[in-house]
């Protein structure tokens, strides 16, 4: 169970070709105002347990599910989005097995074989990884329903009993499958946030929301069997439990032990996969024909009608991006990575119409940030109009770039604007030539070596500079002050060669 733990927990895994990962995303529709297959709210984040519920929803027998015309609507669109062949006939069926969170004991969802239809089949993503420009090839889309949510106390295996709710049961999910086209956690990783990115731009689907997007992952070495890994809840963990289940797999056949075909559990705390149960075939769930829904049509005319409605997707954002602010390819590739970031960075611009020096204060310093502390942009208290006034007060001479970033993070984390926080804390900027030509004398003073060093080493200046901007606490004038210890030297410069 935690074998090797200690030697691969600080493991990272690169691109190789004896690696393959195929990845289930199962993305929750969260732009839905009801659950797939009857009319309970689909809002059941933050609700008490079990209180959006109906007989449909929980298995009662006599309940009959009514398909939610909306869900098949943004299935359209993501299946044009991924460039997949939408069928013209999809059929429901029944997945069967008992699971405490899966109350009917069937999973109402699509398959591909025996007569079955999915919503579409093919496609592609393509991503930039670090090897280049790679496409992952999609398999199949499908519509089935969200199972309730399982608790427990701490870890999975060491829990004490586990409870239920079922305001989750009935959700409606869309679940992407793809070929096993990856070879490394951050191919993986680069996949999620651009399927992420194409769905939160097809206005479907809301990435902020705790578990809107999961992730199974399976997983092969050449000479070893596909384990799967179940339920990874986010970007950074998929990369972390790949690189884990690597390293596992990798070291049993080193040791010419035998990979099992089984399902883990990737435990976020510890780090390490968890074997949950022995990998079930296809054959195990039962797969027949849902009676209670009759098949689907897909019309040519509905297609075309959806696909008249599309807006903007992220790869052709990124060349807008590129031609009409001028921006670097990875500057843009950067920002579409997340419609939150995009929209973000398009407000900024009408505020403040210089592209580059927006993209630049987002992608170093706003999202490094946002990541330290665990915050997506929508949960922060930032807005294009504090950034763009944070930008301005450098601008009119009132704060230095460096003070700038000290602030940065308080406007993230706080209501208060750029100004106020400047001023509350005595960080604007001195521009007073006497007051910084006083100081400069006093470092001299104490520094006399260091000022002879500088008559022949320019570096040395540099360092005279940063005592200046340490004495004022980052708050002189960078410029004033390269021009104040400049002007000194050569004074003093002079002096020495009378």
């Amino acid at each position: 169970m935690g074998f090797g733990s200690a030697m691969v927990r600080s493991s990272v895994v690169y691109a190789s070709d004896d690696v393959k990962i195929g990845l289930e995303v199962h993305t929750q529709l969260t732009s839905l105002k009801t659950k797939l297959f009857c009319r309970c709210p689909s809002d059941y984040r933050g609700k008490e347990p079990n209180t959006l519920v109906c007989p449909t929803c929980l298995g009662m027998p006599g309940s009959l599910p009514v398909l939610n015309g909306k869900a098949v609507e943004y299935a359209v669109m993501a299946a044009i989005a991924l460039k997949s062949r939408i069928s013209k006939r999809m059929v429901f069926f029944r997945k069967n097995y008992f699971y405490p969170d899966m109350p009917k004991n069937f999973q109402i969802s699509q398959y591909d074989k025996a007569g079955g239809e999915p919503l579409a089949r093919g496609g592609y993503v393509d991503i930039e990884s670090p090897g280049g420009s790679k496409r992952v090839r999609i398999r199949r889309i499908h519509l089935e329903e969200d199972p309730g949510r399982l608790v427990h106390i701490g870890s999975i295996d060491e829990s004490p009993y586990t409870l239920i709710d079922y305001n989750r049961s009935g959700i409606a999910l869309l679940e992407t499958v793809t070929e096993p086209d990856l070879s490394s956690p951050r191919e993986a990783r680069l996949f999620l946030q651009k399927l992420r990115s194409i769905f939160e731009h097809l206005g479907i689907f809301d990435g902020s929301l705790e578990g809107a997007m999961r992730c199974d992952a399976n997983i092969s070495l050449a000479g070893g069997v596909r384990v799967e890994v179940k339920n990874i809840s986010s970007f950074k963990e998929v990369e972390r439990a790949l690189n884990f289940e690597i390293m596992r797999q990798r070291n049993l056949l080193d040791q010419g032990i035998r990979v099992e075909r089984e399902t883990r559990h990737w435990d976020e705390s510890r780090r390490i996969t968890i074997s949950l149960r022995s990998k079930e075939e296809e054959q195990d769930y039962r797969y027949f024909p849902e009676p209670d829904l009759v098949p689907v049509i897909i019309g040519e005319d509905f297609i075309e009608e959806v696909k008249s409605r599309m807006p903007e997707l992220p790869d052709d954002r990124i060349k807008r991006f590129i031609e009409s602010y001028g921006l670097p390819k990875y500057d843009a590739e950067v920002l579409v990575s997340s419609k939150d970031l995009a929209d973000f960075f398009e407000e900024c611009v009408k505020l403040y119409d210089k592209p580059k020096v927006i993209s630049n204060w987002l992608m170093s310093d706003l999202l490094r940030h946002l990541y330290e502390n665990d915050l997506e942009l929508s949960e922060s208290k930032i807005t294009p109009r504090k950034l763009v006034d944070m930008i301005l007060l450098i601008d009119r001479g009132v704060i230095s770039g460096k003070i700038a970033k000290k602030i940065l993070p308080e406007i993230i984390l706080k209501e208060k604007g750029p100004y106020e926080i400047v001023r509350e804390k005595g960080l604007i900027k001195i521009d007073d030539r006497q007051l910084l030509s006083r100081i400069v004398d006093d470092i001299f003073a104490r520094n006399k070596k260091v000022v002879r060093d500088a008559f022949e080493n320019d570096k040395v200046v540099h360092y005279l500079i940063g005592l200046l901007m340490k004495e004022t606490r980052g708050k002189a004038d960078p410029i004033l002050a390269n021009e104040i210890i400049r002007e000194k030297l050569e004074k003093v410069k002079r002096e020495y060669a009378l």
